[in-house]
C-alpha cells in the first residue's frame, strides 16, 4: 500500500551533494545498498524508500554542515535515530541524505538538584536511565522500544507512563536544533516556565523532522519513587476493563501505568513470556509513591475493579516480579508475531476521550471480526490511547485490502468520537489524509509554517503534509 505522493528527485543536486559530503566525511559517508535500505526501514508495512546516502555525524556542527550543503542544492534531508517509528518517518520518497545521529550519544549534563538533564539526540531512553540510576533519578517516558531521545522528541512520543508523567511535550524544556538553512538555534533554557516569545520548543517537538533537526534536548527528570507496586487484574469483557479505567481516573487515583490487553494478546504474551495469566481481558498497573501510599493505591484499585467484575487481582512490590510483568508487556509486539508465523504486523494507534474508550475498542474488535482479520489490542488505557496490531498475509491481496480498509475505518471512527488518528505513532507518511480530516483548516496553518521555515522543502519531505500543500 502506498500512502504518499510521488516527489520529484533532484538528480543534479543529489549528485553534487554526494561528492561534497564524501570528501568531508570519508568513511562516515556510506552509499551501500544494504545500509541505505536499513535507514529507509521502519517497523511498518509502508514500502522502503532508501536515501541516496547515509552520513554518520558526531556533533551539531556536522549536522549543520550537511543541512547547509543540502539546502544550497535543494536536496532532501532525513534525520535517523534508531528506526523504531511506525508510519514511514525515515523514508526518503525523493531520495536525499539521511543524517544518522546515533553517534551523538552523550549525556552532556545532569542537574540533580533541578531535576533536569541535557542530552544529545542519539542517547536512548534506556541508556539515559542507566546513567541516572545511581543519582536516584529517572526519565519516565517509556514508548516500549528503546528509542532515541531525539526521535522521541521529534515524534512527540508517549508510552506506558503517560497517564502520570505526560508525554514528550510535557517533559522537554528546550531543544537545540539545526534549521533548514543550516542555522543552529536554541529554543529555551532550563527554567521550568517562560513567557518569552513563541513556544518554539513545542513547535519542534512533534514536527517529525519537517521543520528542523533536533541536536540536543533539555529534559525534565523525576526522582525514583520510594516504593513501586505492580498489579494485574482480569475482567470478563473489554468493556468491564474500560469501565474500571474510567472509574480509576474519575476517582483521581494517581496510577503511574494502566495498560489494557485484550484476551488474544494475553494468550500471545503467555506463550511468549511463559506466564500463566487468565486469557481474558487484562489490566496491568503500576503505582508510585511511599511504602504506605502504594499499598493504599493498590487497595483502592482492587475495590474499584471488584465493582466491575474484576477477578484474580494480584499486586506485588518485588522488583523481580514487577520486571517480569512489564517486560512481558513490552515484548507484546514480538509475542503477537508468534500468533501467525510468517504474517506481517500492521500496527496502528488512535486515542479517544476515556469515556469513549470502551466504545472504540469494542467497535474495533467487531470490525476486525467482520473483515476476518487477526487483530490484537493493547492500550495505554489511562489516557484513552490504544494500538491494534493486524497480522496480515501480505501476499493475499484480499486480506491486504481488508487491512487497509480497517486502518482507515479505525482512524475515522476515532476522529468521529472527538479523538485523534494517532495518540503517539505520529503522522509520517501513513496518516496524512486523516490529519486533514481531524484538523481541517488548521493544516493550512501548518503548511504556512512549513513554507516559512523550510521554503525549499528539504526537511523530511512527504511527511505530515503532502508536498503540494
Amino acid at each position: 500500500m502506498v500512502y504518499h505522493a510521488t516527489l520529484p528527485r533532484n538528480e543534479t543536486g543529489i549528485e553534487t551533494v554526494l561528492g561534497v559530503l564524501k570528501q568531508q566525511f570519508g568513511e562516515r559517508f556510506q552509499t551501500g545498498q544494504a545500509i541505505r535500505e536499513q535507514h529507509g526501514h521502519t517497523t511498518t508495512w509502508i514500502e522502503n524508500q532508501p536515501p541516496d546516502a547515509v552520513v554518520f555525524v558526531a556533533d551539531t556542527q556536522e549536522v549543520s554542515d550537511v543541512v547547509a550543503a543540502c539546502a544550497q542544492h535543494r536536496v532532501p534531508v532525513i534525520a535517523y535515530g534508531t528506526g523504531t517509528s511506525l508510519e514511514g518517518h525515515v523514508n526518503a520518497p525523493a531520495g536525499g541524505i539521511c543524517i544518522d545521529v546515533s553517534q551523538m550519544d552523550k549525556v552532556l549534563e545532569v542537574n540533580a538538584g533541578d531535576l533536569d538533564c541535557r542530552v544529545q539526540p542519539g542517547v536512548t531512553r534506556m541508556a539515559l536511565n542507566t546513567h541516572l540510576r545511581d543519582q536516584g533519578l529517572f526519565f519516565p517516558i517509556d514508548p516500549g522500544a528503546d528509542a532515541s531521545l531525539g526521535g522521541m522528541a521529534a515524534t512527540r512520543a508517549s508510552g506506558t507512563n503517560a497517564v502520570r508523567y505526560g508525554t514528550m511535550k510535557d517533559n522537554v524544556l528546550a531543544v537545540e536544533a539545526v534549521m533548514p538553512d543550516g542555522k543552529i538555534i536554541r529554543t529555551g533554557t532550563r527554567a521550568r516556565k517562560s513567557s518569552a516569545g513563541y513556544d518554539l520548543t513545542r513547535l519542534l517537538v512533534g514536527s517529525e523532522g519537517t521543520l528542523g533537526i533536533i541536536t540536543e534536548i533539555t529534559l525534565k527528570l523525576q526522582g525514583i519513587p520510594e516504593a513501586i507496586s505492580s498489579a494485574s487484574c482480569s475482567f470478563p469483557t473489554v468493556d468491564a476493563a474500560c469501565q474500571t479505567v474510567m472509574a480509576v481516573i474519575q476517582y483521581g487515583l494517581p496510577v503511574a501505568r494502566i495498560e489494557l490487553l485484550d484476551a488474544a494478546t494475553v494468550g500471545a504474551v503467555n506463550a511468549y513470556s511463559k506466564l500463566d495469566l487468565p486469557e481474558t481481558p487484562l489490566l496491568l498497573l503500576e503505582f508510585h509513591g511511599t511504602e504506605a501510599g502504594v499499598v493504599e493505591q493498590a487497595e483502592i484499585f482492587g475495590a474499584l475493579a471488584e465493582d466491575h467484575g474484576g477477578q484474580g487481582y494480584a499486586a506485588t512490590t518485588t522488583t523481580e516480579e514487577r520486571n517480569q510483568l512489564w517486560q512481558a508487556r513490552h515484548d507484546a509486539y514480538w509475542a503477537m508475531l508468534q500468533v501467525r508465523p510468517g504474517a506481517k504486523a500492521i500496527a496502528t494507534d488512535v486515542c479517544v476521550p476515556i469515556s469513549r474508550l470502551a466504545d472504540c475498542v469494542g467497535a474495533a474488535q467487531g470490525k476486525a471480526d467482520e473483515l476476518g482479520l487477526v487483530a490484537l489490542i493493547v492500550g495505554h488505557a489511562g489516557d484513552g490511547n490504544f494500538h491494534v496490531t493486524l497480522l496480515v498475509d501480505m501476499e493475499n491481496a484480499e486480506e491486504l485490502e481488508s487491512a487497509t480498509l480497517f486502518v482507515g475505518w479505525l482512524n475515522e471512527v476515532a476522529i468521529k468520537m472527538d479523538g485523534t488518528c494517532t495518540g503517539e505513532h505520529g503522522i509520517g507518511q501513513g496518516k496524512k489524509k486523516y490529519l486533514v480530516q481531524e484538523l481541517g483548516g488548521a493544516t493550512d496553518v501548518m503548511s504556512a509554517v512549513k513554507r516559512a521555515l523550510d521554503p525549499k522543502g528539504i526537511m523530511n519531505p512527504g511527511k505530515i503534509l503532502s508536498p503540494d500543500d
